[in-house]
């Protein structure tokens, strides 16, 4: 299991736009679909990663309660499917499902809003405020499969409640994010 760390867009930065289809719907949805009035969750996972796998429960409770309070999520994968054939649309259908995701599951079979994003690894997580100015980027917390701590979600929670309170998330607190690289094509 080799660590990537993500590649930090830089902040303020235009979300991308982009048109992707929803495993789960087979609809292709874009940004405008996903968005939410107090700010908005763009993420890049995949289903075989251990580091997606160790934090998914955690993403889906977040996620969930942020969803109330105003807040878009959507989750892309971006990963090559010829070598990694369980990150294709049918198995994130199935895993979508049976985890109950409250949010769209993209395939950017492309690869292009990955590389728009500079999204390196997965979990790879951006917030964007209500302007869809980029406003964190990075880590969910510091718990990977491997170091023991404990699941909190606090530094994607601790940039969500400032987002909902227009405040910064000072640039000490946003720390790159660590998982399994993304499977580029050859």
């Amino acid at each position: 299991m080799a660590s990537t760390y993500s590649t930090m867009l830089p902040l303020g930065t235009n979300a991308p736009d982009f048109k992707l289809l929803d495993a789960v719907s087979d609809k292709l949805l874009s940004l405008s679909n996903v968005k939410a009035e107090k700010g908005t969750v763009v993420m890049f996972i995949c289903n075989h990663c251990p580091y997606v796998i160790h934090v998914l429960d955690e993403v889906l409770a977040i996620a969930s309660e942020y969803q109330l309070k105003g807040v878009g999520f959507v989750a892309i994968s971006s990963n090559d499917v010829v070598n990694y054939p369980e990150d294709g649309p049918e198995q994130m259908k199935i895993m979508a499902r049976e985890k109950a995701f409250p949010f769209p599951y993209l395939y950017d079979e492309t690869q292009e809003v990955a590389r728009a994003y500079q999204a390196a690894c997965t979990p790879d997580f951006y917030v964007f405020d209500a302007d869809l100015k980029c406003v964190y980027r990075g880590r969910l917390d510091a718990s990977t499969p491997r170091n023991g701590l404990p699941l909190t979600g606090k530094d994607l929670r601790n940039a969500l409640d400032a987002a909902l309170l227009d405040k910064a998330v000072r640039e000490e607190e946003q720390l790159p994010s660590m998982g399994c690289n993304i499977k580029w094509k050859s």
